[in-house]
């Protein structure tokens, strides 16, 4: 099976820390060319040093805000015109937890811009040059409510599903290039946003962080949180060239909780 990525370049977003860095370090691993993209230059610098490397390998990162349309697009403009982008993998922070009665109309359109915008923005500067290698990966990292919307998450259900939607729209066009485009739904994942929607599922329940993280963790049947290289290592494999005939799937990596088949 091949799953070498060596002389391919990879854009991953969000690469500082939890599921971005983990996947950044297993697709360099693999042979990549890393290109980090992420908000915080410090940690971008930090995550540099973190990536395997050897002699033919060059790994670089982009200072780049989501949130921020032209930062975006400058960014990705950078980056096509230096290397020709092989892997994409979408990946940013989840809008903030909240029932969906609470949310305003300036959340909905916050989280619209930064996950579906941003994505489709980065694949559409990206496909040009996976069609002339013959070879795309597009990977979306979302959330198992693509699936069964999960409490407290208003806004993110809803522009999760819209990502997924699209995601499965964009594959059926570009599969005539070889392009796959492929969705990653993460379960409860150790890692910082877990650990924030632990505090704000307890605050907003008024009971302590313990007793939620248990209820969590008894949800699971593996009966444990799932780790970022985890999900890193189902990236890697939907990355490789070992994943050719595979596209318009979301791929759940939950440790089973998801209750539908």
């Amino acid at each position: 099976m091949d799953i070498s990525l060596k002389g391919k370049h990879a854009l991953i977003c969000g690469s500082t820390q939890g599921i971005g860095l983990a996947t950044a370090k297993v697709l360099a691993g693999l042979g990549a060319h890393c290109i980090l993209m992420a908000r915080n230059e410090d940690g971008l610098q930090a995550a540099m040093k973190e990536l395997a490397q050897d002699e033919s390998q060059e790994h670089s990162y982009v200072v780049a805000d989501f949130s921020i349309k032209q930062q975006l697009s400058d960014a990705i403009h950078k980056i096509t015109t230096e290397h020709p982008v092989a892997i994409l993998i979408n990946n940013t922070g989840g809008p903030k937890a909240g029932p969906i009665t609470k949310a305003n109309s300036e959340d909905f359109e916050s989280a619209f811009q930064q996950h579906l915008i941003g994505n489709h923005l980065l694949a559409t500067a990206v496909l040009p040059g996976m069609k002339k290698l013959g070879y795309g990966r597009i990977i979306n990292i979302i959330s198992t409510s693509v699936k069964t919307p999960l409490p407290n998450l208003g806004v993110s259900n809803t522009i999760r599903a819209a990502v997924a939607s699209w995601a499965k729209t964009l594959s059926n066009e570009v599969g005539i290039y070889q392009i796959t485009v492929n969705n990653i739904l993460p379960g409860l994942t150790d890692t910082a946003r877990l650990g924030s929607l632990i505090e704000s599922t307890a605050e907003s329940q008024k009971t302590d962080v313990a007793t939620i993280k248990k209820n969590m963790i008894s949800s699971i049947p593996m009966a444990r949180f799932g780790q970022a290289e985890e999900i890193a290592n189902v990236v890697a494999f939907l990355a490789s060239p070992a994943a050719s005939y595979v596209t318009g799937t979301s791929i759940r990596v939950d440790g089973g909780r998801t209750p539908a088949i």
